[in-house]
């Protein structure tokens, strides 16, 4: 496969996780565990909005990202975010946690997709 094509349908599936967590399951409430879960860590009575809030800035990871300005800059932000929220999340949380502590898991597998994306595929592209 063209290393050119792979780094843009990459990038438009990276995009598509911050539009799904962003604005589907937090914007529209149709994950409400996202709520619960913010609501454990920091406060249950502005949970809702500080998850309209998060889900609002994800929409704007997404436009960042779609932008293709300081993408460097841009996954390292992204790896930054994932991997600090799903520490503290397991720290925690972990029984709140969609899989647990093998939430771990997919973080990574996320934040390597990431990585290799900019740093490996679109060099090559």
């Amino acid at each position: 496969m063209n290393k050119k094509y792979l780094h843009k349908v990459s990038t438009l599936l990276i995009a598509c996780v911050w539009l799904i967590n962003g604005f589907f399951c937090k914007i529209l409430n149709l994950v409400p565990r996202h709520q619960e879960i913010l609501g454990k860590i920091i406060d249950s009575n502005y949970a809702r909005e500080l998850t309209i809030i998060i889900g609002i800035l994800e929409i704007v990871m997404l436009i960042w990202i779609i932008s293709k300005y300081q993408s460097k800059l841009n996954a390292i932000t992204q790896i930054t975010i994932v991997m600090l929220m799903n520490i503290i999340e397991i720290i925690l949380i972990p029984d709140a946690l969609l899989w647990g502590k093998f939430n771990i898991v997919f973080a990574l597998l996320f934040v390597f997709t990431v990585y290799v994306n900019e740093f490996r595929f679109k060099k090559i592209a």
